[in-house]
């Protein structure tokens, strides 16, 4: 027998995502198409191998090719990563940039955990803090501790 204000209403839905999606976490996934891979050569020390490879990878992500994540997790991403993000409007894109070790897979595979790790945490909602009395226990101890605190200093005084 079904309730009397009808029947109850399902879940939302996620949107399916694309075959082979990439999982970015919290949700999201992105469509493997949508990384932009490019390679440049690197920095810093290294010598011969630095100037003759390109081994620093840059990924680029439009942000609508991000799917399954939520308007509000959107909104804590283009926080998290200010620094990473370049355009704007439909353009809006975020740029990782890794050069820290010799290898082209090593870097490329940096910048995914790294866009993972942005993407996981602007997907976690952050707790809501509720105010709180402090309790009758906790009181007592605030005071009882400024109390020997003024007697440890009225102690230190000379006496006249």
């Amino acid at each position: 027998m079904l309730p009397a204000n009808g029947p109850s209403p399902e879940p939302p839905r996620r949107p399916a995502l694309p075959a082979g999606a990439v999982r970015l976490g919290g949700g999201c996934a992105v469509d493997p198409r949508a990384l932009v891979f490019t390679f440049a050569r690197g920095g810093g020390p290294g010598g011969q191998h630095v100037n003759k490879t390109s081994t620093k990878a840059q990924l680029r992500v439009f942000l609508r090719d991000l799917h399954g994540l939520h308007p509000d997790a959107m909104d804590r991403l283009r926080a998290l990563a200010a620094s990473h993000l370049v355009g704007e409007g439909d353009d809006e894109a975020i740029l990782i940039a890794d050069h820290s070790t010799r290898s082209q897979a090593d870097n490329r595979e940096a910048c995914l955990v790294r866009l993972k790790t942005l993407v996981a945490m602007a997907a976690k909602r952050p707790k809501v803090r509720r105010a709180t009395k402090p309790t009758r226990g906790s009181k007592e101890r605030r005071l009882d501790a400024k109390k020997r605190e003024g007697e440890k200093k009225r102690d230190r005084r000379w006496s006249e």
